[in-house]
Order: C-alpha cells, then sequence, then structure tokens
C-alpha cells in the first residue's frame, strides 16, 4: 500500500495519474499554502482595521501593479520550454532565462522605490514601498525558481517550498505585528518569510543555478524574448483588473474602502487559485500535443474545461448566496459592507475559469498576440467602466466592471480558441447546472435557517458532491476511478 501512495504521489506513470498528481500537489500548495497565509491576513485586518489595512493592500498592490510591468512571461516560456526539451537545452534555457529574470527585478524594484511614490496618495504608504519591493524580489525568484520544477511536472516540491514559505509568512508576521501593530510592521514579516521561501528554492535547484554562467548563452535572448514579448504586454493589461481597481479606489474614494473591497478580493483570489492549478498542470501535457495530436488535444482540452466548470459554476451560486456572511464571518462585522462586491465578482468565476485553461491553449499553439489583443480588451474596458462606475456606485461598481471586463475579454478567447481548434462544452455542462441549482436552493435554506455560514459551505459542498454522483457525473467518476476503485452502479 505504500509502495503504491508513493508511486502515485511521487511519480509519473501515465497522463491521468500524472495530470492528477501534478493537481493534487498544486492544490496542497496553493490552496494549503493560502490557508496558511490566511492566518496573518485575517488577524491583520482585524487588528489594523480597515484604514491601515487598506493601507497596507495599497501599498504591496502598487509595488505588483508597476513590478509585473517588468515581467514578459519569462516564466511561462520557461515552463514551456522545460516540458519538451532536452537536458541540455533546458540547462541552458533556465541560465539565460535567469540572467533576463534578474534584469527585469532589479528595473522593477527600482521603479517601485523611486517611481511608486509618485503613484501613491494614500498617507503612510509611500514608506511601505521599499519593504513592498523586497516581497516583490523575493516572490518573483521562487516564482521562477518554481517554474523549472512545474515544467518537469515536479509539483510535489513546489507543494513543500509554497507552503514552507507561507508558514515562514504567517510565524513571522505574527511576530512583528504582535510586537508592533501597524502595516509596516506586517511588511517586514511578509518580506521575510519570502525571503525564506527563495532560499528554499534555491536549495532545490541548485543542481541548475550552480551552472548558471557555463549554460547561458546570448544567443537565446533574442528568441526567448520573441516567444515572451506578448506576455509582456497581456501580463501588464491583465492587471488591469482587481489591481487597478483597488488602485482607482484609492484616487477616489477612502482608505477604508480601500481595505473592504482588499479584503473581498482576497477571497475571490484564492479561489481564482482552482484553474491557475489545473493551469500549471496540464501546460506540460498541452504543449506536448498542440499542432502534433490535434484530435487529443482538443480531448484533452474539453474535459479539462468541463473540470473548471465543475468548480466555477458551484463557487459563483455559493458566492452570490453567502457573500455577505462570509465577509462578516472571516473579517469582522467592519468589512459587512464588501458583501456585494464580493457577490458580483464570484459570478466572474464562470467566465475566468475556463478562460484560464483556454489561454494557455491559445499559448501553446503559438497565438500569443490573440492574448494581447484579449487583455486589451479587458483591461481598457476594466478601467473605463471603473471610471465610469466608482464614482456613483464605489466599490460595488468596481466589481461590477471587473465583470464586465472579464465577460468582454474571455468571451473573445472563446472565439479564437474554436478557431484555432473547434471544441464544445456546453454538451457536457447538463449534470454539473443541475447539481449546481440543487446546491444552491440547499444553501439558500441554509441561510434562511441561520446556519452558521462555514457550516453552510460544508453543507452545500456535500450535497453537491452528492447529487453530481447520483447523476454519475463522468468526471467525477473519472476521478474517483484514480483511486483504483470502480463506481458501483
Amino acid at each position: 500500500m505504500l509502495a503504491k501512495i508513493k508511486r502515485f504521489f511521487f511519480k509519473n506513470s501515465s497522463t491521468k495519474q500524472t495530470i492528477a498528481k501534478n493537481t493534487f500537489w498544486l492544490s496542497v500548495s496553493q490552496f494549503g499554502g493560502r490557508l496558511i497565509r490566511a492566518i496573518i491576513i485575517i488577524y491583520a485586518a482585524r487588528i489594523l482595521g480597515t484604514a491601515e489595512y487598506g493601507v497596507f493592500s495599497y501599498a504591496v498592490t502598487l509595488a505588483g501593479f508597476i513590478g509585473l510591468f517588468m515581467d514578459p512571461g519569462v516564466n511561462t516560456v520557461l515552463m514551456k520550454e522545460t516540458a519538451k526539451s532536452s537536458e541540455e537545452n533546458r540547462r541552458k534555457t533556465f541560465s539565460t532565462t535567469f540572467a533576463i529574470k534578474i534584469a527585469l527585478i532589479f528595473i522593477g524594484a527600482g521603479i517601485i522605490v523611486f517611481i511608486g511614490p509618485y503613484f501613491s496618495t494614500l498617507p503612510g504608504a509611500k514608506m511601505l514601498l521599499p519593504i513592498a519591493a523586497c516581497i516583490l524580489m523575493f516572490d518573483t525568484l521562487r516564482e521562477f525558481f518554481l517554474s523549472l520544477l512545474r515544467g518537469m511536472e515536479r509539483m510535489e516540491w513546489d507543494a513543500g517550498i509554497f507552503i514552507l514559505t507561507n508558514i515562514a509568512v504567517v510565524i513571522l508576521g505574527l511576530w512583528f505585528i504582535i510586537m508592533s501593530p501597524t502595516a509596516a510592521a506586517l511588511g517586514w514579516g511578509y518580506a521575510l518569510g519570502t525571503a525564506i521561501g527563495s532560499i528554499a528554492a534555491i536549495f532545490v535547484v541548485w543542481d541548475y543555478v550552480k551552472e548558471l554562467f557555463n549554460r547561458f548563452s546570448a544567443r537565446l535572448i533574442v528568441p526567448i524574448l520573441q516567444s515572451a514579448w506578448p506576455f509582456a504586454i497581456t501580463g501588464a493589461l491583465g492587471l488591469l483588473f482587481t489591481n487597478t481597481d483597488i488602485l482607482i479606489i484609492s484616487w477616489m474614494k477612502t482608505a477604508s474602502d480601500v481595505g473592504i473591497y482588499s479584503a473581498a478580493i482576497r477571497i475571490i483570489q484564492v479561489l481564482y487559485l482552482v484553474p491557475g492549478v489545473i493551469q500549471l498542470s496540464t501546460l506540460p501535457l498541452f504543449s506536448r500535443l498542440a499542432n502534433k495530436d490535434n484530435e487529443k488535444f482538443r480531448s484533452v482540452l474539453e474535459q479539462t474545461v468541463t473540470t473548471v466548470f465543475l468548480a466555477s459554476i458551484p463557487l459563483a451560486i455559493g458566492g452570490v448566496i453567502v457573500g455577505t456572511p462570509l465577509m462578516s464571518f472571516i473579517f469582522g462585522p467592519a468589512f459587512a459592507p464588501g458583501g456585494l462586491p464580493f457577490k458580483l465578482l464570484a459570478v466572474t468565476f464562470i467566465v475566468d475559469f475556463p478562460g484560464a485553461i483556454i489561454a494557455n491553449a491559445i499559448f501553446v499553439y503559438g497565438h500569443q498576440k490573440s492574448l494581447i489583443i484579449t487583455s486589451a480588451l479587458g483591461g481598457a474596458s476594466n478601467v473605463l467602466f471603473d471610471l465610469l462606475l466608482i464614482p456613483r456606485w464605489g466599490m460595488t461598481g468596481s466589481a461590477v466592471a471587473t465583470l464586465i471586463a472579464q465577460t468582454v475579454s474571455n468571451g473573445y478567447l472563446w472565439y479564437m480558441m474554436k478557431k484555432i481548434n473547434y471544441f464544445t462544452i456546453i454538451p457536457h455542462l447538463k449534470k454539473i447546472f443541475a447539481a449546481s441549482v440543487a446546491m444552491g436552493i440547499f444553501s439558500l435554506l441554509f441561510v434562511i435557517s441561520g446556519m452558521n455560514v462555514l457550516l453552510n459551505v460544508a453543507a452545500s459542498v456535500v450535497v453537491y458532491v452528492a447529487c453530481l454522483w447520483v447523476l454519475r457525473e463522468p468526471i467525477l467518476l473519472q476521478v474517483w476511478s484514480l483511486s483504483g476503485r470502480k463506481a458501483s452502479s
């Protein structure tokens, strides 16, 4: 039994098993790590209050907004090339992309520290920018090293490093904030925790790091940047979603509004990890199949998109039903006004989840320019509607703007992917939609009965899975079959 468990969780033996293994470890990494980090986020939000927490969120968001303009998709290119290249080419690609990444990190950090203050409008935020730059640098380095492991489909190491990072963030964050309950103290705890994660990642990939100078190839710089440049624009324009929401709210409203909206975004961004996990798990397989076996690619794409709908539809329905009590329960009554924005943002799961997978598919087919158009549509429309709606409706207007923008941009993604390799999804969703509606009815009844929100969420999950089982949903049965058991009739 132990040998079987070890083989399943630490070896790559088949396509389905590898995807399942990768998805498991990425889920442990992203969700487990975020849940651990949630300890410090919730504690800090309650201790600092809406205004001080808003200042911290603003500084970190501004740093990310400026810094990610400097990242031309090098991580994604490294993953793609690692998945399909020989060992020699893999090492050359790693060394060359690392040199590019280091240069961009220093440029980005410099912009945050020296230009960032000119974008700052909230009192007290400017002093946090150097700390935020450190967080950005360490996080960026760790994610770069993890991209190599993901391309090699060694997601178990990814999980260990990410969880270690978040444990360090929580311990150091709590220590610093207990000593001094300020946004700056929280920032230093974050920075030191992320530094520990970066050091751990370097240790794991040391065999590649020690050959950086020997394997570096200047001739690869131009091809790498040519492959990655669409991601520079895509990433930059993609930031015009929730990150820009926070910045524009800070310009037009108060620090409390920023804090409340940031709290809602925190929960939403954790749930956005669902398609991200599947996206990272399937990218190596997508890379191997694209333009080589289009029929199998179509089948894998349809199954993957159906799988994310398996999560996105019930999450959207449940988010609309329990949004306000969930915000109050997690962050306290002062954050209850974030309930309506949270509900609107939850609806974006229906378009955002499958969109992440389809963007992956477009990328491996070499149609990166389509991603630029997608991001331009989404980013521009998000800013436009933010400017139109925030002055009148505040946080709620910002959430509406995000919903409209994501619908527009992801609609274009679907259109382009169908032109590249036509696929169909709706016929696969009947049972998922039926189970989601049934779950929503029960969840609403639980709210009316006054059930605790966490018990409501747990009970709703049980109802949803039970409905899928009764309806014999194929995706659920396939997952069950990976355990080596057969579903009873």
